[in-house]
């Protein structure tokens, strides 16, 4: 079930835990991904707190929010490049986008395989993908006080499964928000300290929220025509089969008049007339 984006909205924007959420979550993502400059972004989900450090630098930003959760204008007081989107069908070319992040656009939807499908989908070669998914170990994913508390949590082999399973190949993982969910001022003073600590000890455990990157794998394609060419040789050398006669033999034995059309009768030569 996808929360609403005016909840959505109201938490990363207009308290102080959803404001240090996104600035741990996406101090992250962008460690990781560096300069993204002449590349195209996109972001699926409820991703626009993620997007802003990537307006500027990259080619192209685009923010793709789910129909079932609604949309909202992105950035505020800049031109728009937030769009209302099937979870299915997303407005993008295929193989256009070079990076690609879902945040609360996999664990709450009903069809996370056609997600996975359509993130595959876009994705150009040698694109990368970062996914933030709920950690089933971690503190927020057990509070319904924040918008990690909702859907599906995830543990890391779960998800690295699922992306296998649609052609991703799971590369470098991380965890973020090592913070209690919890509103007192206490927590928020001393949480910016406390991501520090848990990026040290732990990119898998304790943190409440798995933060996992993926490939997309591009098969090699067979050449045309070359598995015909080597069949015959392997065969004969191997004895896998009968060898191929020599062109001039079957040149010969499509010369010579079948039986009937010469008046051969069944015990021997024909006569003349």
């Amino acid at each position: 079930m996808h929360l609403d984006v005016t909840d959505l909205r109201a938490f990363y924007y207009r308290t102080r835990l959803g404001r240090a959420a996104q600035a741990a979550i996406r101090g992250r993502l962008v460690e990781s991904w560096g300069d993204t400059k002449g590349l195209t972004v996109a972001g699926y989900g409820f991703a626009a707190p993620l997007l802003r450090p990537f307006l500027g630098a990259s080619r192209r930003t685009i923010a793709l929010m789910p129909a079932p959760q609604g949309v909202m204008a992105w950035p505020a007081g800049e031109r728009n490049v937030s769009v209302l989107t099937e979870e299915t069908r997303w407005p993008l070319e295929t193989g256009h986008v070079d990076r690609l992040v879902l945040m609360h656009g996999l664990e709450t939807s009903e069809n996370a395989h056609g997600v996975l499908d359509e993130a595959e989908r876009v994705l150009g070669p040698g694109g990368r993908m970062a996914i933030v998914v709920p950690n089933r170990g971690g503190m927020w994913a057990r509070r319904d006080k924040t918008p990690f508390g909702y859907g599906r949590p995830y543990s890391l082999g779960q998800l690295e499964a699922q992306l296998r399973r649609h052609g991703l190949e799971p590369g470098a993982h991380m965890a973020a928000l090592f913070q209690p969910p919890s509103h007192r001022r206490f927590w928020l003073r001393v949480g910016p300290l406390m991501e520090r600590v848990g990026r040290r000890l732990s990119n898998r455990w304790a943190g409440g929220v798995l933060i996992v990157e993926a490939r997309k794998q591009v098969p090699a394609r067979p050449r045309p025509g070359l598995t015909e060419r080597v069949r015959a040789p392997i065969e004969e050398a191997f004895g896998l089969g009968e060898p191929a006669p020599h062109p001039a033999r079957r040149l010969a034995a499509s010369r010579k008049p079948a039986a009937g059309k010469c008046g051969a009768s069944a015990g021997g030569i024909a006569e003349a007339p």
